[in-house]
Order: C-alpha cells, then sequence, then structure tokens
C-alpha cells in the first residue's frame, strides 16, 4: 500500500490481524499509526507493511475483548455500540471514519451517542454482540495461520485483564482532555468497559487511549 492512500480511520491488516489507523504522519520513517482492535495496543507502522480492508454487513472482529458483527439492518438501542461507515457529521458533531460510539438514545433510527454526537441512521451500522452464525470473521486476514491457543485467548476475559495489568490504567481522579470538544475533565466512576467523566460524558475505556480524541493531564496516582 503507498502512503498516499492511508487515511485516517481505516480498517487495515497489520501482522495478519485487524487494526485501525488513527494517524497518520509522513515525515517519521514509520509513518502509519495504528490501533490493533482487538486489545487497542498502538503499533507504529510503515504503509508498505499494511492491507486495506472495507468492513461490510455480517463482517465479525474483536473489539477490546469482545467479538462483534456488523449488522447493517439491526435498529440500534441505547447501550449499542455503532460503527461510522459514512460519515457525514454537522458543523457541531465529532466522528469521523469507522469511530466505535456507544447509542445514548435513538429517535426514528437516528442516534445521539454518549458523546453527544448526532449520527444519521444512513451514516452507520450496529455493532451485535458476538459473532453471527453467518457471519465472516474478519478478525485475523488468513485465520489459519492463527493456533487454537491464539483464538481462545484473544476473545478471552483473561487475556485482556492480563494486558491492561501491564499497563497504567485509568483510574478515578485522573483528568483528562477532552481534543475535540477543548474540555478537562475528571473521572468520576469506571465499570468494566467504560469510564464517566464529572460532566456527565460516558465514553469506551479504549477510547482515552485514542490520542486524537483525549490527552492525560492529571494521573491521580502521582500524588499517593
Amino acid at each position: 500500500m503507498k502512503l498516499f492512500q492511508v487515511r485516517k480511520g481505516q480498517f487495515v491488516y497489520h501482522n495478519n490481524e485487524l487494526h485501525k489507523v488513527y494517524s497518520v504522519k509522513p515525515m517519521f520513517k514509520q509513518s502509519v499509526h495504528l490501533f490493533r482492535l482487538k486489545d487497542m495496543q498502538q503499533i507504529l507502522s510503515k504503509a508498505s507493511e499494511i492491507e486495506p480492508y472495507k468492513p461490510k454487513h455480517k463482517d465479525s472482529f474483536i473489539f477490546y475483548g469482545k467479538r462483534y458483527t456488523i449488522d447493517k439492518d439491526k435498529m440500534p438501542e441505547p447501550g449499542d455500540f455503532i460503527l461510522i461507515v459514512k460519515p457525514a457529521p454537522d458543523f457541531l458533531d465529532h466522528y469521523s471514519l469507522n469511530e466505535i460510539e456507544k447509542v445514548d438514545n435513538v429517535e426514528d433510527g437516528n442516534v445521539v451517542t454518549t458523546r453527544d454526537n448526532g449520527v444519521k441512521h444512513s451514516e452507520y451500522v450496529v455493532m451485535v454482540p458476538g459473532k453471527a452464525d453467518d457471519s465472516e470473521d474478519i478478525a485475523y486476514k488468513d485465520k489459519s495461520q492463527v493456533s487454537e491457543s491464539q483464538l481462545e485467548m484473544d476473545e478471552s476475559s483473561d487475556f485482556l485483564a492480563e494486558k491492561r495489568a501491564e499497563e497504567m490504567d485509568p483510574v478515578v481522579g485522573d483528568i483528562y482532555l477532552d481534543i475535540q470538544k477543548e474540555t478537562k475533565a475528571m473521572i468520576v466512576g469506571m465499570t468494566k468497559d467504560e469510564i464517566i467523566f464529572g460532566h456527565g460524558d460516558r465514553v469506551h475505556i479504549a477510547d482515552v487511549a485514542n490520542e486524537d480524541k483525549f490527552k492525560l493531564v492529571y494521573r491521580f496516582e502521582e500524588d499517593l
């Protein structure tokens, strides 16, 4: 793949696993910055080392330790995740290609996400938890190259817990800058996979690792 063909938000394969491009910095030798979707690990790569993939109806992949299947026909409900495949944001909305956002409320198929983005029905597909019987597994470019033990580990909660234990997880008391909204907020609560900020926003825990969305400005544990 050529560098000029790489776009922020693209799904791509790198080392046989599904990733998402979160930044392209042409002046760097490893100019393509990726998130591995299964655990949101950040990867630096070159355009020549990745292969693009366009997600489609009934594709199934792993997002942050959980399996989902894309369904273009399902009507979303509050709490569902959506994948924004045809972004056309209004002036006050902040989202781009292949953003994964959580639904807060729904009206006639149009949704408002927990990040206060209004997304029209024509712009997204729903991520249904689990692997549908008629789905195609796109978590790996060539599944035959992945061992059975690795396949089991990638979708186990223990694997993700171990990965997070190796890193410094967000904790209640941390303060983050929401880059898109240009506001600072403190984490006041957390669930297994969601962060609750003091001003009411609720975001997936993987979002705070995205340098285009959030920047850590104060670590609560530093004062302990």
